[in-house]
């Protein structure tokens, strides 16, 4: 059986980057929904995730999305960040939003746009520089929806040019994390559409490139955990964006649609290192709460991965590998299922206890009064929201 004391210094010491997209308003294709209180500045949107860092322990970074986190100083934000307790985690670029990159950015087919696009992926660096980041996560929107738009050989070939371009200015201690995602908006061909096209580009770009995968960009019945074992064994995965999905990228607060999907990720991350701080992979939310609570909903989310963790380090992996190896198909699923079926919330609550923590991270937020604070100190002004 696994040594609780060891699993415990896992779990306490377990990182969970939050979006400070996930603070501001989000809603569908057809309406964003405003709530009270929501952020109005990248600083506020620091305040809320230093809160709930405050109740979880385990959320010290915040990942922010240029230009929807442009400030004039960037090294103030990272000194405000500090303050807080918090550091700025990956810089995500947008080449997606522009007019101009109806027809992809850095694949476009007018040099002058992938110039363009290749210019806002350098700004990102610099942004980088300022901020202490590691980190700068890629995801393009570019791809065809008509047989014959465009050369798909070629788009490649204009992808790798860019992502070259960006690997030779970083520094030493930075590196690219590469999202792929199966299609949306590009409805024929999407140019980085799966994790081997993810993969096939980060190998010759070099060491400091490395895969990023997130729960929903991926077809119906696709084996995320197969995908995750792989990459950690390539040394590949940069970093793991949660989620959950019922159709297609809904970006819904992690395992609420399926969380045994997730713990089998998580026991795959575990038994293959992933959770090894020197392994390097980044563990983020990337969701939109749009009908939602924000901050409640991210508290929640970070403890559904909590939870999935604690079970997948509470697999007893003697007991898994001899009915492996006795091919006894049956014992094997039933030691898996053991530990999901297992109730992992007593063992979190004392977790969190040690480390100071309200056992409760939810009811802890909710007699804290920042809601009611949040609400009536954020009344004016332009509300933060996606693409803003």
């Amino acid at each position: 059986m696994p040594d609780i004391s060891v699993v415990k210094n896992v779990l306490a010491s377990q990182q969970v980057e939050t979006p400070s997209w996930g603070y501001g308003n989000s809603g569908t294709r057809f309406k964003v929904f405003s709530q009270p209180g929501v952020p109005r500045t990248p600083f506020e949107k620091l305040e809320d995730a230093a809160k709930v860092h405050e109740f979880t322990g385990i959320t010290p970074k915040v990942s922010l999305h240029i230009p929807w986190d442009r400030v004039e100083d960037y090294t103030a934000l990272a000194k405000f960040a500090a303050e807080r307790e918090l550091k700025l985690g990956a810089i995500n670029a947008n080449v997606f939003q522009d007019d101009d990159y109806k027809l992809g950015s850095v694949c476009h087919p007018d040099p002058a746009v992938r110039r363009k696009a290749l210019a806002h992926l350098l700004e990102c660096v610099d942004i980088m520089d300022a901020t202490g980041s590691s980190d700068l996560k890629l995801w393009f929107a570019d791809g065809t929806n008509y047989p014959g738009q465009d050369d798909i050989r070629g788009r490649q070939d204009r992808l790798a040019e860019a992502l070259n371009a960006v690997y030779e200015r970083l520094g030493d201690d930075q590196r690219i994390l590469l999202e792929y995602k199966f299609f949306e908006p590009a409805f024929y061909t999407t140019d980085v559409p799966d994790w081997g096209t993810a993969y096939a580009h980060c190998l010759k770009l070099g060491d400091k490139a490395q895969v990023v995968v997130d729960t929903g960009h991926h077809a119906p019945g696709t084996n995320i955990e197969f995908i995750v074992a792989t990459l950690l064994r390539e040394g590949k995965l940069g970093g793991f964006d949660f989620n959950s999905r019922f159709y297609a990228d809904d970006d819904l607060m992690v395992g609420s649609a399926d969380p045994f999907q997730l713990f089998r990720i998580m026991h795959e991350v575990a038994k293959n290192g992933g959770l090894d701080p020197a392994t390097g992979v980044a563990f983020m939310l990337d969701q939109c709460h749009n009908i939602e609570a924000k901050i409640p909903a991210v508290i929640r989310s970070v403890m559904n991965v909590q939870e999935a963790t604690a079970k997948a380090l509470l697999v007893d992996s003697e007991a898994l590998t001899a009915a492996q190896a006795k091919g006894d198909v049956l014992e094997a699923n039933a030691v898996l299922m053991d530990a999901y079926n297992t109730d992992v919330r007593p063992l979190l609550a004392e977790v969190r206890e040690e480390l100071g923590l309200n056992p409760d991270p939810i009811a802890g937020y909710r007699s804290s009064g920042w809601a009611e604070h949040i609400t009536e100190t954020r009344a004016d002004g332009q509300q933060a929201g996606w693409g803003a």
